[in-house]
């Protein structure tokens, strides 16, 4: 099977169906095309869990949906850092305050696996996943503090740890804002390519 032993196979068997494409008269084909990332194994492989659908604060009123599928591409609304239940995390306030830039870094991660849990219910496979687009990170913020980027790194570094280079690179604004809904530390949204 493609990927089995320590790479070399791998390579094998994307040189092999890139020259049966070739000589098929088709396009040749990428390494994403060939190989599925098999995102489900890589999470459990690191001990993570993605979150139950976020449970809104009581009376909350949110009239979206939070991913949108249009051409080939899934448009994902602002999320939250969850709790596995669902739940907005425990972590509230600004960062550079009452909440430490580790602790941001880490509602970010939590973000990350918010957003998968919804293009995973969305999509019924994270590895239709093509490609990582745009995102877009919003901090709450301290007065004075200037380190956002390095808050949404919690988002980028897992997106990259999972899906590697070549899908999970993305575009992204990492800004800071005076306030976010239900006091979060972070919201984050995003954009991705998907295979039919």
């Amino acid at each position: 099977m493609c990927g089995d032993g320590d790479g070399l196979p791998t390579l094998r068997c994307i040189i092999g169906a890139h020259l049966w494409r070739m000589r098929q008269g088709m396009a040749g084909c990428s390494i994403g095309e060939v190989l599925h990332v098999e995102i489900e194994k890589r999470l459990e492989a690191l001990g993570l869990m993605l979150p139950e659908p976020m449970k809104g604060p009581p009376g909350a009123r949110l009239p979206f949906v939070n991913v949108r599928v249009w051409e080939g591409r899934a448009f994902v609304a602002g999320h939250a850092p969850l709790d596995p239940d669902g739940s907005i995390a425990g972590t509230r306030g600004k960062v550079g305050a009452e909440v430490s830039l580790d602790q941001g870094y880490a509602a970010a991660r939590q973000t990350a696996l918010a957003i998968l849990g919804s293009l995973k219910r969305e999509l019924g496979d994270l590895d239709r996943v093509a490609a990582w687009l745009r995102v877009f990170g919003m901090v709450n913020v301290a007065p004075g503090f200037n380190q956002p980027p390095a808050v949404i790194n919690g988002f980028s570094d897992l997106i990259l740890e999972l899906y590697g280079e070549e899908a999970g690179r993305h575009a992204r604004s990492a800004v800071g804002m005076a306030v976010l809904p239900f006091d979060i530390p972070v919201e984050i949204e995003a954009e991705v390519a998907i295979r039919s």
